[in-house]
């Protein structure tokens, strides 16, 4: 709210997604590959092996040139990005992690200087004082991987920090030493499997079969391992985050199922690395570090979703409102918009006031300010295909937007501000729809009338409430659902028509009673 707002058209999350995980990508690889550089060095030099260090020095300056080079400029790039989408966000880490954040910086400079001191000393250094530069490397690489794994970590599992907002409190929040394990052991993994890739170009047969042998020691064991360490990290994420996640937005169960599949798949890859490793062509080391990203990139997306609403927990919400009301800190909590609204509060918005005329206008403007953090109207994420495949008009959205917070168990911010502004917005978002929602037919299909106006909130299973509370005998649930909001507090209140609600109650009676016989449920979740 204190902040303009920076549009991005195709969505201001994915390109977060992009740039973050390129990042770790290569800033894993980065801890990983310090290690791999100098204890592959200790061995070459006990054992006399001019191919292998020969090979390991031009590795060294792929390695600094992809880590020192890339990685610094996507790191300035996620700074740069996140500062412009979230603000806010930004602020609060910098605030509650100055510190932090300034040892990390020392640490990175001793990494970054340690590297090109490794590089160039290849040649001009003593061996033992060249070792000596790689471990100085791995160390800093590793204390800086360290302290930003606590300050992501405290991003989604703050703890007790919003009791006493302490420094360690938050850093060494539950999941952070199951993170850091988790993220070294991925890191080991992209040690080598980055090894493979200059390796497959080389000529010697002979040099190359060691080279991915000694990689693949790296890669096989962490991966292996990655199972355990992701049920510890799993087991140590607080229960209602979980229940976020099972819900019906799809995303982390999606991408969890993805990057179990995946992990399977680079864990296979590698394995087959040992069959002919004097012939690794270079199109199969890169078919695994691309599925090795892709496994990298979600688990990130996991990692992202599960912390929906929040950008930081039980905090602030992803679009920079704060769960409750700070004293003296200048922010917006939902509590003070539903009393003050929106456009008294916002500092760079056009309209102040909602006319007849301007409805639309300000409707946009409130869906800049409290929607497109997380969502765009027709790209990443996008509102129309969500609204006109559930066919809602501006009544129905209107309602639906009073209930944010419970829609996709609780994966939303609520909406903040006055009756008025969430009518604008309404209004904003049924004018995106491509074609006009079509009136309920007399012959309502009952799965139809639940998709369109149940499934954001509810799952066709026994311990649902709409099982539980909704009355067995269809005459008595077509009245309760009359009145949505006596039914359940928080439901929205949608006027269904007699045949929607008839054609309702007929399918839901229906799978309760295919779901106590022990049959399959037509469509459910």
């Amino acid at each position: 709210m204190n902040y303009p707002v920076w549009d991005v058209v195709f969505g201001a999350g994915l390109l977060m997604a992009v740039v973050a995980v390129l990042h770790v990508f290569v800033s894993h690889f980065a801890v990983g590959g310090g290690l791999f550089l100098v204890l592959t060095e200790r061995n070459a030099r006990r054992s006399n092996d001019a191919a292998l260090l020969g090979w390991l020095k031009t590795h060294t300056k792929f390695f600094v040139l992809l880590t020192v080079v890339f990685g610094a400029v996507s790191g300035v790039g996620i700074w740069f990005t996140i500062a412009l989408i979230s603000p806010t966000a930004t602020s609060n880490l910098i605030h509650a992690y100055v510190w932090g954040w300034a040892i990390e910086w020392v640490f990175f400079f001793i990494e970054i200087t340690a590297a090109l001191l490794y590089l160039y000393g290849w040649d001009k250094l003593e061996a033992r004082l060249h070792q000596w530069y790689g471990w100085i490397y791995f160390f800093a690489a590793f204390a800086s991987m360290a302290i930003i794994n606590g300050i992501v970590t405290f991003m989604l599992t703050s703890g007790r920090w919003i009791e006493n907002h302490q420094f360690w409190t938050g850093f060494f929040n539950p999941t952070y030493f199951p993170s850091l394990a988790f993220r070294f052991a991925i890191s080991l993994a992209l040690a080598g499997i980055y090894a493979l890739l200059t390796a497959s170009v080389q000529k010697d047969a002979a040099l190359k079969a060691r080279i991915v042998r000694w990689s693949a020691l790296w890669i096989v064991p962490s991966l292996a391992v990655l199972p355990i360490l992701g049920w510890w990290y799993i087991r140590t994420i607080p229960a209602s985050i979980w229940a976020r996640a099972r819900g019906p937005m799809p995303t982390a169960t999606h991408f969890a199922f993805l990057a179990v599949v995946l992990l399977a798949v680079t864990f296979v890859l590698a394995l087959l690395t040992l069959i002919q490793p004097q012939r690794l062509p270079l199109a199969f080391s890169l078919m695994v570090a691309l599925v090795a990203l892709g496994t990298m990139g979600s688990f990130e997306f996991v990692r992202e979703a599960i912390r929906k609403p929040f950008v930081i927990g039980n905090y602030l919400y992803a679009n920079s409102l704060y769960a409750a009301p700070i004293p003296g800190d200048g922010g917006f909590s939902v509590d003070k918009l539903d009393d003050v609204g929106v456009l008294t509060s916002a500092k760079w918005l056009s309209n102040r006031e909602i006319t007849q005329q301007n409805q639309l206008a300000v409707g946009h403007e409130i869906f800049r300010v409290e929607c497109a953090s997380c969502h765009s109207t027709d790209s990443y994420r996008g509102l129309k295909h969500y609204i006109a495949l559930r066919q809602w008009d501006q009544d129905r959205i209107q309602a639906m937007l009073a209930t944010l917070d419970v829609m996709h168990n609780g994966a939303m911010p609520p909406f903040a501000g006055t009756d008025s502004e969430r009518a604008a917005l309404a209004a904003f978002l049924a004018s995106i729809q491509p074609v006009a929602p079509s009136p309920p037919s007399a012959a309502a299909n009952g799965r139809t009338v639940f998709e369109r106006n149940c499934s954001m909130c509810h799952q066709l299973r026994a311990d649902d409430a709409l099982f539980a509370r909704l009355p067995k005998d269809p005459s008595e649930a077509s009245n309760a659902l009359r009145d949505l909001p006596n039914l359940f507090i928080r439901m929205p209140d949608l006027k269904l028509s007699d045949e929607e609600r008839t054609a309702l109650v007929d399918w839901v009676n229906t799978e309760r009673r295919m779901q106590t016989n022990g049959m399959a449920v037509p469509g459910g979740n």
